[in-house]
């Protein structure tokens, strides 16, 4: 198999393991389990756990004389826990054996991201000369969202004898995964109760604690040769032990399949029954494998985004921990985008602004998946008009975290680990989150045409968002513009002014800009509409056409406040004082999370010019450098080439980068200003989990929008691909270290558009369909279509520095972190093309 499909550890690091766990985790888009190892039980090592998607329960905790109720992703039952222990001829029995035990000699681990599978492989050798090979192949069925299997494989070498066996469906569990919270509640789980059927299946039932949700699970227990099972049951488990006799070249095998059901699913049934029946009626382990294996070939044909070498590599985990989150399975349920995956219990599963990173990328190759999360948005939109009203707002205000209900997860307090102090945590004032899930709308809409959607609950959840800002947006009479003040943008270090007696900083940029862009998408769409649907939204929401000229003022007329010719991160950002990036970085190395570091010296990133990720730059990532130089001339504001250079510069020197999420945005803004500049930040991107750049934080779950983000850093960053009304946008742009790239996209109702972008040249193949033509825009605005059943590729222009496109002088730019560079000016030119017919 080519090396390019897998992941591999090969050796154990128990200070590594829980990384491994999280990044060799399986699951379907219902469920997950973490890439554990089966012989190991919770500790500060291990943790095996499984989450199912939209599985919730809330529960109270005392923080510091306070309650505090936190609603969590809930950790199932243990449905892979297998021990096992040598009893040679003659002798006592050994230990039970796991990879902590010091007999292990050899250890492997391998993540097969082709088939969906994980292996691991480990040997045994004790004082006595006898050895134990044991491999672990272990898969979360991709075509069956209730299914999961795992088969041991027990070898000996040098030795004969007999081996103790036993398998537990453990519902013994908490949350326990993060250890910040661990002095708050964690047993989500409760009226447990467990069996053994007469044909061997161990079941498991439970439910949550405040939510109800039904639990049920079952594992059918398999073993090769035959052998008596002993069975025993508690309150919160069921086991089951077998003795095997155990030769040289006759090898035990032992199969767990396991059914996991819970009251989330449709059509409703009884868990318990239906985990048993499953499970019971599951075919043998070679038959899963391939049936999971074809299902996989299927997700890998719509979703692989090709590249070569190590970033190939990399972007095609990232691609499959996104698909084992979000699946076409996850169509089926009323769920949202976990920020932290299906993979641990960091942020406490839920979710927030991260679906922005992921979205593209899901609109484009698995569109049902895209409109099925944001119906998770529409059906909360009761939640978030009620939140809005308790505000003295009209329309939606959506949460900063959002879990089960809709009402805002945002804790009160959070834990700083540097000095052990609970603080106030002002997060929730992200209101920012509402334009995020009205730009996912708008372009989902242009990926798909989905008219249906974009009249329905599109148009709504687009007028309730702008209905809020309008609400929300007061006017200023000196300025002679409207305002939004006391809020908190993406920067999250600033939620203050220095020494304000109240949260809440004024006309963040970042939220103004996207606030005009939301009032002004949601009339044109409005616009869009049948005179029948405009009355029913104009009851519905409770305006008048009044109300829809103050929408447009305000789109013309929100304040965007500038510093020494940059764009200001929010109003009186460039009086604040500049921090001494050399002395901190001297004194603590690591300045990522200097939020904390100042907090533990008594003081405050809200009395500096320092920002924790992308704020005001986030505007690049979202808009092209065309399009925000519209936005901000309907704003009445001039935005040129150099106003953006110089904010570019400006924010880069003064951000830390305390997010995974920064990196990225970083990266994409520089690889389509700079060119090979870039590359750093795209490489942090790209390394951000499988590094753990932040220290620690990826064994607690994966970054999920840092790893979507990746796949659109290719697809929309450096191919430059936007869907758009006039047709499918190509633009890209030269990045060495990323030369050549192949993925398939949906558009307009054509499926698996193939795209193969190649040094100098561009390629496009349109597979038959009844849907018609592609209409193609070039840079330069040239405008091309291509046939259903035809393939056509677009040459591009080399200058003599190798790239495709004019170049500058370049300029010297250093981040935060001390890292000079050189930053490369890009400018399109012209095209010209060559035509290649397929045979289509």
């Amino acid at each position: 198999m080519n090396a390019t499909w897998r992941w591999e550890y090969k050796r154990y690091d128990p200070k590594a393991e829980r990384l491994v766990e999280s990044l060799c985790a399986l699951g379907n888009g219902r469920f997950a389990t973490r890439g554990s190892s089966p012989e190991t039980i919770a500790d500060d090592v291990h943790y095996p756990a499984t989450y199912h998607a939209g599985c919730y329960d809330r529960l109270t905790s005392t923080v510091t004389g306070r309650k505090v109720a936190n609603e969590d992703m809930v950790r199932l039952p243990d449905w892979t826990s297998l021990r096992y222990r040598c009893l040679p001829d003659g002798a006592a029995p050994g230990d039970w054996l796991t990879p902590d035990h010091p007999t292990l000699r050899h250890y492997f681990v391998s993540l097969d991201m082709r088939s969906g599978t994980l292996t691991r492989r480990m040997l045994f050798h004790d004082a006595d000369g006898r050895r134990l090979g044991v491999t672990h192949t272990r898969l979360v069925h991709a075509g069956d969202p209730h299914l999961a299997a795992q088969r041991t494989v027990l070898s000996a070498y040098g030795w004969c004898g007999r081996i103790e066996v036993e398998s537990v469906l453990d519902g013994d569990i908490a949350n326990a995964g993060v250890d910040r919270y661990r002095a708050l509640a964690g047993r989500h789980l409760v009226d447990h109760r467990a069996g053994i059927e007469a044909e061997g299946t161990a079941w498991l039932s439970c439910a949550t604690a405040a939510s109800h949700l039904r639990v049920g699970m079952a594992v059918r227990l398999s073993a090769r040769p035959l052998a008596p099972v002993r069975s025993a049951c508690t309150a919160t488990s069921a086991r089951q032990s077998l003795v095997l006799p155990v030769r040289r070249a006759e090898p035990v095998v032992i199969v767990k399949t396991a059914a996991v059901f819970t009251s989330l699913d449709r059509p409703w049934g009884d868990p318990v029954r239906s985990s048993i029946e499953h499970a019971g009626h599951a075919r043998d382990f070679a038959i899963l494998l391939a049936t999971h294996r074809s299902s996989w070939q299927r997700l890998w044909s719509e979703g692989e985004v090709k590249a070569a070498g190590e970033t190939g590599r990399i972007l095609r985990l990232h691609a499959f921990h996104l698909l084992q989150t979000l699946s076409p399975h996850t169509a089926e349920l009323d769920v949202g985008v976990p920020a932290r995956g299906l993979h641990g219990e960091a942020y406490r599963g839920h979710v927030f602004w991260d679906e922005l990173f992921v979205m593209p990328y899901l609109s484009l190759h698995f569109p049902e998946t895209a409109r099925a999360l944001l119906m998770y948005r529409h059906r909360r939109l009761p939640a978030a008009r009620e939140a809005a009203r308790l505000v003295g707002a009209g329309g939606a205000m959506f949460p900063w975290q959002s879990g089960s209900s809709g009402a805002e997860e945002t804790q009160r307090l959070h834990l700083n680990p540097h000095s052990g102090r609970w603080l106030p945590d002002h997060s929730r004032l992200q209101h920012h989150v509402g334009s995020a899930i009205a730009w996912n709308v708008w372009q989902y809409g242009l990926a798909t045409g989905d008219t249906g959607f974009m009249h329905g609950p599109g148009v709504e959840l687009l007028l309730h968002i702008a209905r809020f800002w309008a609400a929300t947006a007061t006017w200023d009479t000196d300025l002679d513009r409207y305002r939004i003040r006391g809020i908190v943008g993406p920067d999250e270090y600033h939620d203050a002014y220095p020494d304000a007696a109240a949260p809440g900083i004024d006309d963040n940029a970042y939220t103004n800009v996207t606030a005009a862009w939301v009032l002004a998408r949601a009339l044109d769409q409005y616009e869009e509409l049948s005179g029948a649907r405009r009355s029913e939204l104009r009851a519905q929401l409770g305006i008048d056409p009044d109300d829809l000229h103050t929408w447009e003022d305000i789109s013309h007329r929100l304040y965007v406040p500038f510093h020494r010719d940059v764009i200001s991160q929010f109003h009186g950002y460039g009086d604040l004082a500049e921090l001494d990036w050399d002395a901190y970085r001297a004194r603590y190395h690591d300045i990522r999370r200097l939020d904390r570091i100042l907090e533990a010296e008594g003081d405050t990133p809200n009395r500096y010019q320092a920002s924790k990720q992308a704020d005001t730059l986030m505007l690049g990532y979202l808009f092209r450098h065309s399009e925000l130089a519209r936005l901000f001339s309907r704003l009445g504001y001039r935005l040129d080439d150099e106003l953006w250079r110089r904010t570019v510069a400006y924010y880069l020197r003064r951000t830390c980068h305390g997010s995974t999420l920064s990196s990225l945005v970083h990266g994409w803004i520089l690889a389509r200003q700079q060119g090979e500049s870039a590359w750093r930040y795209c490489q942090e991107a790209l390394l951000s989990d499988i590094a753990d750049v932040q220290g620690g934080t990826t064994g607690e779950g994966i970054h999920l929008g840092a790893m979507g983000g990746t796949l659109d850093l290719v697809e929309r960053g450096i191919v430059g691909l936007e869907p758009g009304t006039d047709g499918l946008h190509v633009d890209p742009v030269p990045l060495s270290e990323v030369p050549a790239s192949t993925f398939s996209v949906c558009y307009l109702g054509h499926r698996d558009i193939r795209i193969s972008f190649r040094p100098g040249r561009i390629g496009i193949r349109v597979p038959p369909s009844p849907a018609g033509p592609v209409p193609l825009v070039l840079p330069g605005d040239r405008r091309e279509t291509i046939d259903a059943g035809r393939e056509r590729w677009f040459r591009l222009p080399r200058n003599r520095d190798g790239g495709c496109g004019r170049t500058r002088p370049p300029e010297p730019v250093t981040d935060a972190a001390g890292h000079g560079r050189f930053a490369w000016r890009w400018t399109p030119v012209s095209h010209t093309v060559e035509v290649q017919p397929s045979k289509g």
